[in-house]
């Protein structure tokens, strides 16, 4: 063979791997502190990354946000509430640790604002509405939104907005982290919301001063309010990519059109209008059937083929004393696969353990699936 030739094919090849390689399948888990003992100490962090690369995952979504507190040292936290970090790690920074121990295994870690726009959790607004009692979401009544035992800030207003993209660069700016992500409480809110004082007056100003409809899922008024949504969508993409543009902005959203419907969150637009690096909708169901009928609508009518290539599905795993068969698990991944999605996300980590043989097969022998559709 021509010298010249064989280098060429070489180069070649050696491109072919390197963007294989950048371009890696996210194969990810999300780790909480609820119904999880992980974070709790450096040793359980390690046993937890062990078996996650040994299994082939690449990728930690990690909770750093919930229940009015933060899982690292958060000034801005401390400030508001008087309370730095969760409680539960009060002697040690789990993210730190995490982010130590899965680097050291080229894992990535996405910092996972869990909460989003919630306050508290059957707190009546919990300590963060005690100090700052303007910033609470209402309903049409003037109540406090309370939504499933989720009670809500105002994501409509530029001091909460402000709170929120504060608490994501305050982790980005202090973390070697590889990205952040919200989910099905950010940005979102629940379409009851939006009757508090602030946000009447700014529909009103744009709507030659007529009060917003008194029914909270109008059509025109869903579509208003989640636009505002995207908006901020737009900033929190554009404050993390703006500080490094390498940072990874993922969302994990409820199934559209529901998402929407419910909680304003009209993520096919974000994914359009290039706000997300990931999305990751949580197609949470429970049988084979419906799972192929959410992913169909997800693909044929929701992303853009060029789009694709950012779908990683939520996948359900474990929750309470929940498990899928490993039948339905095989399904579901052959499901993606059939559509050229050659990762997912579960939830959530504790579910793994539960199924090491299978992932150690899917992930790390690199099975065979069926063609793809077209």
């Amino acid at each position: 063979m021509n010298k010249v030739l064989f280098l060429l094919m070489i180069l070649s090849l050696s491109c072919y791997t390197f963007q294989q390689n950048d371009n890696e399948a996210v194969r990810g888990v999300w780790l909480t502190n609820v119904d999880s003992e992980v974070l709790n100490s450096k040793q359980s962090i390690i046993e937890a990354v062990n078996l996650l690369d040994e299994l082939g995952f690449n990728t930690i979504f990690v909770v750093v946000w919930n229940k009015a507190m933060t899982t690292y040292p958060s000034k801005i936290m401390k400030e508001l509430t008087g309370v730095e970090i969760d409680t539960t790690f009060s002697h040690f920074d789990p993210l730190k640790e995490l982010i130590e121990v899965a680097h050291s295994k080229n894992i990535k870690v996405i910092a996972w604002f869990e909460f989003g726009f919630s306050s508290s959790y059957k707190l009546d607004g919990g300590p963060i509405l005690k100090a700052k009692p303007h910033w609470a979401a209402k309903d049409v009544k003037g109540n406090l939104v309370t939504k499933n035992g989720f009670e809500w800030m105002n994501g409509f207003h530029p001091e909460v907005q402000q709170f929120m993209i504060s608490l994501i660069m305050e982790v980005v700016r202090n973390y070697d982290i590889d990205g952040i992500q919200g989910d099905d409480r950010l940005p979102a809110m629940p379409s009851e919301a939006g009757y508090d004082e602030f946000t009447i007056e700014l529909y009103k100003k744009q709507h030659q001063g007529q009060n917003p409809p008194e029914y909270h899922k109008d059509y025109y008024w869903i579509k208003w309010r989640s636009g505002l949504l995207t908006n901020f969508m737009k900033t929190i993409y554009d404050s993390v990519k703006n500080y490094n543009k390498n940072l990874i902005v993922s969302m994990a959203p409820s199934i559209y059109p529901w998402s929407e419907e419910e909680y304003l969150q009209d993520w096919p637009t974000w994914v359009r209008k290039g706000y997300v690096d990931l999305i990751c909708p949580q197609v949470y169901r429970y049988n084979i059937k419906d799972y192929q009928k959410a992913l169909k609508e997800i693909v044929k009518d929701q992303i853009s083929k060029q789009d694709l290539t950012k779908l990683y599905p939520g996948v359900l795993l474990k929750v309470g004393n929940y498990y899928p068969s490993e039948e339905y698990l095989d399904q579901m991944i052959q499901e993606n696969r059939r559509y050229g999605i050659n990762g997912e996300v579960f939830f959530f980590y504790e579910g793994i353990k539960k199924f090491q043989n299978f992932f150690r097969k899917i992930y790390r022998e690199k099975a065979k699936f069926p063609q793809l559709i077209d």
